[in-house]
């Protein structure tokens, strides 16, 4: 079974807006989620889905245990005050947009989540979050399949705030995939499956297309 973990390139290689925004960051890490019996169009359900699903508040106790703990150091050790994030330490993303991707909403908090929305397509969407560690950009993109269908690709962005930011990179590495990442798999995955009942697609919708 091919690994949910994907190489840097499954990100560079494809057309997506955001090479252009931000060709200074650095591709950390790619991971592919399994949408079973998605078609071309699906993205937004699956992002209201994400929605509904909930933030980082509903995980796993070890992840939200790990999330607790580096909260906890932020507020120490003043890595997540205003002067250190968007618009202080770095400029948002937004700034850089063309005029076409300049959008209503653009700047809101997403809910449940340290990340603010920067724009949203039809088959990518990004987010960004910025502190004293990193400058952090969450590219979501719809992806076709080998087999036909679609699937949802993640891509986190960084910019490490100098030599301390890359050994912070590197220390949270081995708990971003051994404990994150494959919660967030399962719970993502999980929500594509119960999409319908989260969304009530039986019903005549209109899903809100936002990240959790």
């Amino acid at each position: 079974m091919r690994s949910n973990q994907l190489p840097a390139t499954e990100h560079t290689s494809r057309p997506w807006r955001i090479h252009e925004i931000a060709p200074d960051f650095e591709v950390e890490d790619v991971w592919a989620y399994r949408t079973p019996g998605a078609g071309p169009d699906d993205f937004p359900i699956m992002l209201a889905a994400l929605r509904v699903a909930g933030g980082l508040n509903e995980n796993p106790p070890a992840v939200r245990f790990l999330f607790a703990v580096r909260w906890r150091l932020g507020a120490l050790l003043g890595w997540d005050t205003p002067r250190e994030g968007i618009a202080q330490r770095v400029v948002s993303l937004r700034d850089r947009l063309p005029q076409d991707l300049r959008q209503e909403g653009a700047g809101a908090p997403v809910p449940n989540t340290p990340f603010t929305m920067v724009y949203e397509l039809p088959d990518e969407c990004v987010i960004e979050l910025a502190n004293k560690t990193v400058h952090d950009l969450c590219h979501l993109g719809w992806v076709r399949t080998t087999e036909g269908g679609y699937e949802l690709r993640m891509a986190a962005l960084v910019k490490p705030n100098g030599l301390f930011g890359r050994l912070y990179m590197a220390t949270i590495k081995p708990f971003r995939y051994v404990i994150v990442y494959p919660a967030l798999t399962r719970k993502w995955e999980r929500a594509w499956r119960d999409r319908a009942e989260l969304l009530g697609l039986g019903a005549s919708t209109s899903p809100d297309p936002q990240l959790p």
